[in-house]
């Protein structure tokens, strides 16, 4: 059973009368990655900063290991953090990069008397981190001879040389190119694993979160809008701000008619979900990979394609329902103007509750009668014919 190592419990921070976090309450266990995931002035790195003793709460607690350290400075927390920024220092190379914060006499917890450690010991542990983070070999290289991935590792190696219980993390990858981004990524989680400790980490980006998270923290408005490991934010969003911001989406009003049946469009369709009330309007996500293309005699709801992109393993492309636009994400190629048919099956469905999300995301429409005129397969040329002409 995982330890529970942070909470914050009911933590409010207030910047001139002005609400930035929204009693925030949040567990964080003993070695997990963690990140809190949200867009520009969410509260993601308020947040991060009241766990790091930069920024005490206006209200409510913080606790570590169960004991309260709202008033306890940062540096007397067993929390290192690493910026976007790296901040090292350019006249000494990466050995003492590493060493600067070892060198630095510490308080004994025992009898509080101020020790410094030997040369011995700072050699090991700077020894150590440079092998943890790949960058044995360099150690008298100057730091303004590096990659920026290297010195992206310098910073880590020298956070971690201090031995903290956690490693806050604030957007650290955002000054790297795409490919060095993603390389990093891995690194960050091979390094996580190795030291065995507990990691926070900030950023906007979805695919950073998914890509290295045991838990990921959406955020928005200074609220925590859902938790969960990778798979469940995205397979199972909880609202259309979630739904919208991890991953592509196409957001869609419907009706709940029953248990396992959400009506779109004014046609019905099998999902999985339960528990709505009769005929509850519900917001609808159907990712673009779980819709197929089939003939136009053969689908559910029939349209025209209006756009295709080109994206190396599969096309996107964009189809018309009488005004209403989805995106597919598909192998088969389908030209501009041609008429297709769609099917979606019910895991491929996700029905949410709404929210003041609703309406915000995606390409929404509210029922027209000009709905009634699209296609499906499932009924008879003389009933559309019928309904087209009701009420």
């Amino acid at each position: 059973m995982p330890k529970e190592l942070i909470r914050l419990s009911d933590c409010t921070v207030s910047f001139d009368g002005e609400v930035v976090l929204d009693k925030i309450n949040l567990y964080i266990n003993d070695k997990e990655f963690l990140t809190l995931l949200g867009p520009s002035g969410c509260g993601k790195t308020t947040t991060l900063r009241i766990i790091g003793g930069f920024q005490a709460p206006t209200a409510g607690d913080v606790l570590f290991d169960g004991v309260r350290i709202n008033d306890v400075p940062p540096h007397k927390r067993a929390v290192n953090t690493v910026f976007q920024k790296y901040a090292l220092f350019p006249h000494l190379n990466v050995f003492e990069n590493i060493a600067f914060g070892l060198r630095i006499p510490k308080a004994d917890p025992e009898t509080g008397k101020r020790e410094k450690l030997s040369e011995e010991e700072i050699q090991r542990r700077v020894m150590e981190m440079l092998e943890v983070v790949n960058l044995k070999g360099f150690e008298r290289r100057r730091v303004n001879q590096l990659s920026g991935g290297q010195q992206q590792r310098v910073a880590i190696a020298r956070a971690l040389v201090n031995q903290p219980k956690v490693l806050l993390l604030d957007e650290p990858l955002g000054a790297l190119d795409l490919k060095l981004r993603k390389d990093m990524q891995n690194e960050l989680k091979r390094i996580q694993q190795a030291m065995g400790i507990t990691f926070i980490y900030v950023t906007h980006d979805q695919e950073e979160a998914l890509a290295m998270s045991d838990t990921v923290v959406v955020m928005d408005q200074g609220k925590i809008q859902q938790i969960g490991t990778p798979e469940d934010i995205y397979n199972e969003p909880k609202n259309a701000f979630v739904a919208d911001f991890i991953g592509e989406s196409n957001i869609l009003d419907g009706i709940m008619r029953a248990d396992g049946v959400v009506e779109i469009f004014n046609r019905k369709f099998q999902c999985l979900d339960k528990g709505f009330l009769p005929d509850e309007p519900v917001d609808v996500v159907i990712r673009p990979e779980d819709v197929d293309i089939v003939p136009e005699d053969q689908g559910q709801l029939k349209g025209t394609v209006t756009s295709v992109t080109f994206k190396g393993v599969h096309y996107d492309t964009i189809v018309d329902f009488y005004g209403f636009k989805w995106l597919i994400q598909t192998t088969d190629f389908c030209p501009v103007d041609s008429h297709i048919g769609i099917k979606i099956d019910p895991d491929g469905i996700h029905v949410m509750k709404k929210s003041q999300y609703s309406g915000l995301f995606g390409d929404y429409s509210s029922y027209s009668e000009e709905y009634d005129e699209i296609g499906d397969a499932t009924l008879e040329p003389e009933e559309e014919e019928e309904e087209s002409h009701e009420e």
